[in-house]
């Protein structure tokens, strides 16, 4: 490829609405243009990457069995309604009608679509199992889109379904799709976990989170430095602080707070530690008829609670926080002064695990200016319910056991979910086995965002003079930059040259025969993030050399000229490999 008749649409400033590194970089490299809120244009040099990356997934899914097909990005209402999430999905979900007055959607996922595709196709356990895959642009309408490709509406996505016959068999298959995704997030060259995850509005059993490690990442990741523990906040296990319970020392006392509403405020008035204080988190559970459940969630005065792992309780699914009045009816006063002794009305105690161990604590006296000091299990309050409901903090011991936990940021690139039953049991996608029994089939689902791995590389890897590609995703991995291409015949020759030697040894190359300044032309391939570069003068070439510099190099070394095809696409390849 020759720059002259390639669009290279670079600009000196980020556009304003352009918060983080990547998206000014893709604005500014002229690889994307905004046509709405969430909603772009991906330029030549964008699209090259975005197929690179295709590339690199399609051929691991392959590797693993999978079998690519298309589905459609409107979808019949029916098939949401089946399954139930036409209401459940919620507002990010794009309805529509057509001229028959008909609703659709505009695809966010294709489970539905996949499963009704299983149960009209596959009849016997002889066809079990299978993986379907696809790479699509689907549209999620986020209420609000930013941060460039990383939290559009419209992405481009790779998505795919395994139906199995049993769960033993599932886990082998997600097995072999989890080894396949570490795989392609190596080829990629991105730094990444692999953490434990909630499933969320997918559903199912079990699932791990592809995070690339990057400051700017929206998600908290949890890991241990000495192990291979890692898992998002939310599902990130607390464990209790507290091995035992110490036998009670102090007696309860109604103790005056006046104006401290917050733990902090009353642990510096009462001279304590902040971890003897206790929060109270109250919760609603609307019933059909009559009024809400109360429930009564304690944590420590230092934590904070986990709206993820409550709602994965027994009975609070759909648990909401309580309104005032509603706090009020139950405990006599207004939050901040709350807790679970000498409640208006009976209402359901959960504590975490810590507290659960905590003597001698102290929680609201359900009394405006007033706490309870000196409490305790048992003596002062029933026994309660014992749940890990808060998130981890750095420093909490490890749940494998094999160190401390320690938290940083992620950008999710791609997610694998053990899915069973919700949609073949939801929609009656079923085999018959080897009796001639139906059976419901056993899914599995495996995401990975394919525009949005181009925002996570880029979060990862760039500096103040813009993208620095890995190898394996890079629109042009060389970039030939000739001195006075338009006036040397003998810069021209030797750049045509190399750029031929580079293109038959398969390296993806590209010429610039702009016939720019120097500082412009370099300023260009910096921003655009090209990993290797060659320099071709009149200078260099009387002693036989050119300039070499990787994109990661901060001064150029000189190569001797009829070499420095080969050295470099050696180099090239090297990368690749790793």
């Amino acid at each position: 490829m020759k720059a002259s008749r390639f669009f290279i649409g670079t600009l000196k400033e980020a556009p304003a609405d352009a918060e983080i590194v990547s998206h000014q970089l893709m604005v500014r490299a002229g690889m994307i243009r905004r046509v709405a809120g969430g909603i772009y244009d991906y330029l030549p040099l964008g699209l090259r990457s975005i197929r690179k990356v295709e590339a690199i997934v399609r051929d691991e899914m392959e590797k693993a069995g999978a079998l690519e097909l298309l589905m459609p990005a409107v979808q019949p209402a029916e098939l949401w309604q089946e399954s139930g999430r036409w209401v459940k999905y919620g507002h990010e979900l794009l309805r529509l009608k057509d001229r028959h007055d008909r609703e659709f959607v505009i695809g966010p996922t294709h489970e539905e679509v996949v499963t009704d595709i299983a149960r009209r196709e596959i009849r016997s356990y002889r066809q079990l199992p299978v993986n379907f895959y696809q790479i699509q642009t689907k549209f999620r309408d986020e209420i609000r889109p930013r941060f460039g490709v990383m939290r559009g509406r419209e992405f481009i996505m790779k998505d795919a379904y395994s139906f199995d016959r049993d769960v033993e068999s599932l886990k082998l298959t997600y097995q072999k799709m989890y080894d396949a995704y570490v795989r392609i997030f190596s080829r990629m060259g991105l730094t990444f976990r692999a953490v434990a995850a909630d499933n969320g509005s997918i559903g199912g059993t079990g699932s791990h989170e592809f995070q690339v490690i990057a400051d700017t990442g929206e998600d908290a990741i949890v890991y241990c430095p000495t192990s291979d523990y890692a898992a998002n906040i939310e599902a990130a296990e607390a464990l209790p602080l507290l091995a035992s319970r110490a036998a009670p020392a102090e007696t309860m006392v109604k103790t005056a707070t006046p104006g401290k509403a917050k733990c902090e405020d009353v642990a510096e008035l009462l001279g304590i530690p902040l971890e003897r204080t206790i929060k109270s988190i109250v919760m609603a559970v609307d019933a059909p008829e009559g009024e809400p459940r109360i429930v009564l969630l304690l944590i420590r005065g230092d934590h904070a609670i986990n709206e993820v792992k409550v709602s994965k309780l027994p009975g609070l699914a759909d648990a909401r926080m309580a309104t005032e009045q509603e706090i009020v009816d139950a405990f006599g006063a207004k939050p901040g002064y709350l807790g679970p002794i000498g409640t208006r009305k009976p209402l359901t105690v959960i504590a975490d695990s810590t507290v659960a161990n905590m003597s001698d604590f102290v929680v609201g006296a359900n009394e405006v200016d007033y706490h309870l000091t000196g409490v305790n299990w048992g003596r002062d309050l029933p026994e309660p319910t014992v749940a890990d409901v808060r998130e981890v903090v750095a420093g909490d011991p490890s749940p494998d056991g094999k160190g401390v936990l320690n938290i940083c940021r992620g950008i999710e690139v791609g997610q694998v979910f053990q899915l069973g039953t919700k949609y073949s049991d939801s929609m009656n996608a079923t085999y018959l086995d080897e009796s001639g029994k139906p059976q419901p089939m056993v899914m599995g689902c495996y995401g990975i965002g394919i525009t949005r791995v181009l925002g996570a590389a880029i979060e990862q890897n760039f500096d103040e003079r813009g993208i620095i590609w890995p190898e394996s995703i890079a629109p042009f991995e060389v970039v030939v930059c000739p001195m006075g291409y338009d006036r040397s015949e003998t810069v021209r020759a030797e750049a045509d040259r190399v750029y031929g030697e580079l293109k038959a040894a398969g390296i993806d190359a590209i010429l610039d025969d702009r016939g720019e300044r120097p500082g412009v032309m370099f300023a260009d391939w910096e921003l655009i993030g090209v990993p290797h570069r060659l320099v071709i003068g009149d200078r260099g070439l009387k002693e036989g050399k050119v300039e070499y510099q990787s994109r990661r190099d901060t001064e150029p070394t000189l190569l001797v000229a009829a070499d420095a095809a080969g050295v470099v696409a050696q180099r090239v390849k090297a990368a690749l490999e790793r």
